[in-house]
């Protein structure tokens, strides 16, 4: 099923319908000019040239290493029109591209690479299948933008002589789809994955529960989707995911080396919830379904028993469907709980997250409760936020809480880019594309300790979202840079070199069809 996965999307140059590509340039794309910024580039030697001849070889007893080598064919057969089996190593010759695992090179850590490009063969060798996947995403950025189409282009299809070695800064690279806002279809979220595949991201936050819609069906609660689900903010008709489409886009994560970290926000932003079942109000009383975009007016009922037999069985059903390591409980917000209810409400709940084998994530406003060991707590907070509230986090990362930073007026995806932005909101100011890049998420917070910081991540929240061309346009530009904060050293982070190689990522975008904001800040081409 995952090699059927890989190739299905990629086939098509992995986002659907593509308009003309770009014209193929004369020379290979320099050696290591791809976004993120790899850790090393040693350029040297002669090009490597993909031909009708070139065979993509993986080792033989690799189920692995023939998924990626299936993914990456299926990349480059449509727009090169050349056959590209993939086949044992022990086939052929020693030329072609190679896709290599070895446990020796433990350097590489679990997601790193090298990719080695001579004018004979072009070799990735990758500790695990996740590192071989993150080089082919780099083999992608150094062919022409042309590669990306879903019919033959004339080439040349080069790679510049010359070896990297590449591993991630953060082991948390985060992006988040906010779906409950705005339902986006199995298909649509397929989409948003692809294109953070592309950019060595590797964590999809699904905020799966908002006060305008429940987007996961629980069986045990079957209103909850299906009546909590049944709208969206401006009125629209909502939806949810069945367990067998939710599992879908786990395999589909999966197979570009996602993990999905689904979101419940609570004890706020619950409203879909509290109109789905009367008994989880404190007054027994259900509200109605909310269309609006307000927030912190919702609460589960902190002194109920329902409230936590609610709590677990939705923990439950979901952690029994999520193989990855995180569960997200939110708890940003709740201005309608007392502080000793908050706190009340996540001694109870953290618990319930590890019962059920899964580590908890929340929003930085879980460490005004006692985070629970090994929990991470997603900073959010921008230049305005008190002092005191960024003491509270540095304290617990003091402690051992570890850090996901996501600064809203960085970070968010949603923000306008200026006034004119006819998308997205501005309640964390106008987040133009070098202020979203122009940062270090290691020494961001003051008093927090760098090694407390786990990673980064980019949330898209969707009150004003509603289409796939409308996540692509508040994401691109500035989703890419927020990637190379998670992936590339801190040592090559410079904004005057940043945003020529961002603009050289603009032909890409037009051949998989991806419409972005063309930012005065960054020298585009055209």
């Amino acid at each position: 099923m995952l090699g059927a996965l890989l190739l299905v999307a990629a086939g098509a140059g992995a986002l659907g319908a593509v308009p003309a590509a770009a014209s193929a340039p004369a020379a290979a794309t320099p050696l290591g000019q791809i976004v993120p910024a790899p850790a090393k580039a040693t350029a040297g030697g002669s090009a490597y040239r993909i031909t009708e001849k070139t065979r993509i070889r993986v080792d033989d007893d690799s189920r692995d290493a023939r998924r990626v080598g299936d993914y990456l064919a299926g990349v480059l057969r449509p727009s090169t029109g050349y056959k590209l089996p993939v086949t044992g190593d022990r086939a052929g010759s020693g030329d072609g591209i190679r896709l290599r695992l070895s446990g020796k090179d433990k350097g590489l850590g679990a997601e790193g690479y090298r990719l080695t490009s001579t004018g004979r063969s072009l070799t990735i060798v990758a500790r695990e299948a996740a590192g071989l996947f993150h080089g082919v995403q780099t083999l992608r950025q150094q062919l022409s933008a042309a590669v990306e189409a879903d019919s033959r282009q004339p080439g040349p299809w080069l790679v510049a002589g010359g070896t990297i070695e590449d591993s991630p800064r953060y082991g948390y690279r985060s992006a988040m789809l906010d779906v409950s806002r705005h339902f986006f279809t199995v298909e649509q979220v397929k989409r948003y994955i692809d294109e953070l595949a592309l950019y060595k991201i590797n964590k999809l936050h699904l905020h799966l529960s908002d006060d305008q819609g429940w987007r996961i069906a629980i069986d045990s609660w079957p209103n909850l989707a299906t009546y909590g689900g049944s709208t969206q903010v401006g009125g629209g008709a909502g939806g949810h995911y069945t367990k067998a489409q939710y599992k879908d886009i786990v395999r589909y994560a999966a197979s570009r080396y996602l993990e999905v970290v689904p979101e419940i926000d609570m004890p706020s932003h619950t409203n879909a919830a509290l109109a789905s079942y009367a008994d989880l109000n404190c007054d027994g009383v259900a509200p109605p379904l909310y269309t609006g975009t307000e927030v912190g007016f919702s609460s589960l009922c902190v002194n109920k028993d329902i409230t936590y037999e609610f709590v677990d069985d939705v923990v439950r059903e979901l952690a029994a469907i999520t193989p990855g390591e995180y569960l997200h409980i939110g708890g940003d917000e709740a201005h309608s709980t007392s502080q000793a209810d908050y706190v009340t409400f996540m001694n109870k709940v953290q618990p319930i997250v590890a019962k059920y084998g899964k580590t908890v994530v929340g929003w930085h406003q879980l460490t005004g409760a006692a985070p629970a060991k090994g929990a991470l707590a997603q900073y959010w907070g921008t230049e305005g936020t008190s002092a005191a509230e960024k003491a509270q986090v540095a304290a617990a990362a003091k402690n051992g809480t570890g850090l996901i930073i996501s600064p809203a007026d960085r970070t968010y995806l949603d923000m306008k880019y200026t006034k004119d932005t006819p998308l997205g909101l501005s309640w964390a100011g106008y987040v133009e594309v070098q202020r979203s890049y122009d940062w270090d998420p290691g020494n961001y917070l003051p008093g927090a300790p760098g090694s407390a910081v786990k990673g980064v991540e980019a949330p898209l929240w969707s009150e004003t979202l509603s289409t796939s061309a409308h996540l692509d346009y508040m994401a691109f530009p500035r989703l890419p840079g927020v990637a190379e904060l998670g992936w590339s050293p801190a040592a090559t982070h410079d904004w005057d070199t940043y945003k020529v190689r961002l603009a050289a990522q603009a032909p890409r975008w037009d051949a998989l069809g991806i419409g972005y904001y063309k930012s005065p800040q960054v020298p585009w081409n055209s």
